[in-house]
């Protein structure tokens, strides 16, 4: 492997870091002992989880009416957190596949948490579904399993059970592929653990690995076939979320555009949403050197291009609806009666964070910014949601029936199962950052020397590099050193 990468390339490891320094930095978030910002970011979370874990008894307990639904709007809220959630998930597959299959050094730092990102936002997306049913007890019904009901079936017709295949694929093999990460790095936290019962946790979860070359040529084998895997379900499972939609005959919903412009939608969601959470982690696991402007800057070009796509996309659908001339059509998500009607400053808060915000980032200096990047990513989350919630209540407010023209309006219910989803999320994330490597060490070593700012400043002066000095031998990854 070669050690050396163009000049103009900057950095991607700052500071003078050895192979040891690494797993020092590393490990410290789970050896040591928190900082405070992450217990006000935990309480504050743990608060809203509590709060919507409370919203979620009620509904259970009381029903559904307790919800803003209606005769007319019978999905609304729920099902819009329910692909908002889905869609988040989205980026961490897409880092850790598409990036790995085009070996992008880049997204070393980042697939980790992009990762758990996937597998927490698919639990929150999971929670809605079931809740909706109203009898969550019965939720196995789903499931095409020999049963005592004259051997009940479900319909396979339903884009409502395509949802149920393609997001517990997606779980499973987002998890298995998390995992199968994970290895090495629990290996090092296994070995240089001095609690007994933290070596005995850390020996498990590790599944005796114990950094042979056979090991990391097997680790190299499996995570290619997983991304290869896994590059599909990127495609697939927000095309099946919008075929929930899109194979209704309702004006709005029934529309072909739906499968590439949900995933393009999904993907712009999910990158903000790492960009949201890589911003609160670098200041709680202090991990600064791992966690570049660079990071950031590649992440922005994505959102811009993404962005770019769900904009034409808009532009599609707002000039359909006027040009076929329809009446019903001016009743859509994306048309003149959605801009000025009653709904209309749910269209504008889509508009102006989902189109004209992220338009910001063509500028070199706020793309290139951790604070710029943090307000941004939050703003096109908001878009986000906005437009799941524009394409489920304003579609369904009014349909060809004026008798039926009816408006949906939240409950705290509502409002409080959302807030205490994403406070269970944040509380995941918060937990998994205290106990797991929140960042591949071994894969960070492989591109020290390449992209390190220590060993990219000797090249440039033309000093051979030495290698670092391998002091952790027993850590799980000196033979990774070795082979390098």
């Amino acid at each position: 492997m070669s050690h050396y990468e163009a000049p103009i390339r900057e950095p991607l490891v700052l500071g003078d870091k050895s192979y040891h320094d690494i797993t020092e930095d590393i490990a410290k978030p789970i050896e040591g002992a928190a900082n405070k910002n992450w217990y006000i970011a935990f309480y504050i979370s743990l608060a809203a989880m509590l709060w919507g874990f409370g919203c979620i008894f009620y509904t259970v307990g009381t029903g559904i009416g307790v919800w803003g639904l209606n005769k007319n709007i019978g999905w609304a809220w729920d099902i819009t957190n329910f692909v908002w959630w889905v869609g988040i998930g989205h980026a961490g597959t897409l880092i850790s596949a598409v990036l790995l299959l085009f070996r992008q050094k880049w997204r070393m730092a980042i697939n980790r948490s992009a990762e758990a990102m996937t597998i927490f936002a698919v639990f929150q997306a999971g929670l809605f579904p079931i809740i909706h049913m109203g009898r969550p007890w019965n939720a196995y019904w789903v499931l095409p399993i020999p049963n005592q009901f004259g051997s009940l079936w479900v319909n396979f017709n339903s884009p409502l059970l395509w949802d149920v295949f393609a997001i517990s694929t997606y779980l499973s093999v987002s998890l298995v592929f998390w995992w199968t990460g994970l290895l090495p790095d629990f290996a090092m936290i296994r070995d240089r653990a001095v609690k007994p019962f933290q070596k005995k946790i850390y020996s498990l979860l590790s599944f005796g690995w114990s950094g042979r070359a056979k090991d990391w040529q097997r680790f190299e084998e499996v995570s290619l076939v997983l991304a290869g895997l896994a590059t599909p379900l990127v495609l697939s499972v927000h095309t099946i979320v919008s075929m929930d939609f899109a194979t209704s005959i309702n004006p709005g919903w029934h529309s072909t555009i739906f499968p590439p412009y949900f995933v393009a939608g999904a993907i712009f969601s999910g990158f903000a949403m790492v960009q949201t959470l890589l911003g609160i982690m670098r200041k709680v696991t202090n991990l600064e050197d791992y966690i570049t402007r660079m990071h950031i800057e590649y992440m922005n070009i994505v959102i811009i291009l993404t962005g770019g796509i769900v904009a034409v996309a808009y532009a599609t659908e707002f000039f359909i609806a006027w040009y076929t001339g329809s009446p019903y059509e001016n009743y859509t998500y994306l048309s003149v009666g959605a801009a000025t009607g009653p709904y209309a400053w749910a269209f504008w808060s889509l508009i102006t964070f989902n189109i004209i915000t992220p338009q910001l980032l063509w500028f070199k200096k706020i793309r290139r910014s951790f604070i710029w990047t943090f307000i941004i990513s939050i703003a096109i989350n908001i878009g986000m949601w906005f437009e799941r919630f524009d394409i489920i209540a304003i579609v369904l407010s009014k349909g060809h029936l004026p008798s039926t023209w009816w408006r949906f309006e939240p409950t705290f219910v509502d409002v409080g199962i959302f807030i205490g989803t994403i406070g269970f999320f944040f509380v995941l994330f918060l937990l998994y950052a205290r106990t797991f490597p929140v960042i591949a060490q071994a894969e960070v070593k492989t591109i020290l020397k390449s992209s390190g700012e220590f060993y990219k400043k000797r090249s440039e002066q033309g000093i051979p590099t030495k290698p670092a000095i391998n002091v952790a031998s027993a850590e799980g990854t000196s033979d990774k050193n070795n082979k390098e």
